[in-house]
């Protein structure tokens, strides 16, 4: 804790790793904002249901991926999936609230296309842009209507990716009028959002030499021009194999091309201290834009079992995907 005191960062990534049990997450919530002096320092945790969920199991039941709410949703119609999508975020909402977690790296707005890498694959609702941005919604409001901060990802999309880009660098050749018409649409229709995180592709039809989190080009003209995204900007996390150079170097480029924060996850202390040393405070327009993102989350959710029972029925419904 002694390095989080001294370091003061604006907020803190929580992983499996981190998480054991209920009363062990809240205290280690506490220590952590304890030592920043801060009670309200932004939590984070990648809550997306599936194959990517930080709480474990027999204490948490895993939320069903965002694949099976658009299986849902193609099987049973839209306005059944547009409630399935609500209460999926109300639900996953709710057990991060309870744990003082505030933000929830979700939901997914990649498309999910066949024959690119399954990096995405369950992890998005479908192929369909127009299906993607209204799940999408559905999820977003669900997680506010619990008091969690939603963060679309990956900006500006992902879906396209051939490589996993925890491992290396994607580099998508598709056309530009292809992208906004489709892989951007998304985005696009939940540029209202507070928060979102950068992908680390590398779109050669706008930039062929720098991935979109280190992109100024991308992060300008597409993500904040194009797309209108306007609200706090994560970079992806900076130790994932996509990008080249040292941490320090990833993150300090990372804000120059207009990335609002730094996201380091893997937990290596040195890491840690190279990127302290090598980014500024927040910025006067990043810390509005978290003012801003702050004030819209609210907290209305009273009872969780009749939204559980809900959510299993519809996939019942639906049968298998």
């Amino acid at each position: 804790m002694d390095f989080f005191r001294q370091a003061d960062p604006f907020g803190f990534i929580l992983f499996a790793r981190n998480c054991e049990t209920a009363e062990q997450i809240r205290a280690l919530i506490g220590d952590l904002r304890r030592a920043v002096g801060r009670p309200d320092a932004p939590v984070l945790i990648d809550q997306e249901g599936g194959r990517v969920a930080r709480l474990p199991s027999p204490e948490w039941t895993r939320p069903p991926s965002q694949g099976l709410i658009g299986h849902i949703d193609a099987t049973l119609g839209s306005d059944i999936g547009d409630r399935a999508a609500w209460v999926h975020g109300a639900l996953i909402g709710c057990d991060l609230a309870a744990l003082g977690v505030s933000i929830d790296c979700a939901p997914v707005l990649d498309l999910k296309l066949a024959g690119q890498s399954p990096v995405v694959g369950d992890r998005g609702f479908s192929d369909q842009p127009d299906v993607v941005a209204r799940l999408g919604r559905g999820v977003m409001q669900g997680l506010m209507a619990a008091g969690i901060l939603p963060a679309i990802k990956h900006l500006p999309g992902h879906g396209r990716a051939l490589a996993d880009s925890h491992v290396s660098l994607p580099v998508v050749t598709t056309d530009l009028g292809t992208l906004r018409r489709e892989d951007f649409a998304p985005f696009r229709a939940l540029r209202d959002a507070p928060l979102g995180l950068t992908a680390h592709v590398c779109f050669s039809a706008i930039d062929d030499e720098h991935p979109a989190t280190l992109s100024e080009r991308v992060i300008a003209d597409i993500i904040r021009g194009d797309i209108g995204f306007d609200g706090l900007l994560f970079s992806d996390d900076l130790s994932m194999g996509a990008l080249q150079g040292d941490v320090g170097s990833r993150a300090s480029r990372s804000l120059a091309a207009g990335c609002d924060i730094a996201l380091h996850c893997n937990g290596s202390i040195k890491e840690m201290e190279a990127v302290v040393a090598a980014v500024p405070r927040l910025s006067a327009e990043a810390a509005a834009r978290w003012n801003r993102a702050a004030l819209g989350k609210t907290t209305k959710i009273t009872d969780i079992s009749a939204l559980k029972a809900e959510l299993e029925n519809l996939l019942v419904q639906a049968g298998p995907l």
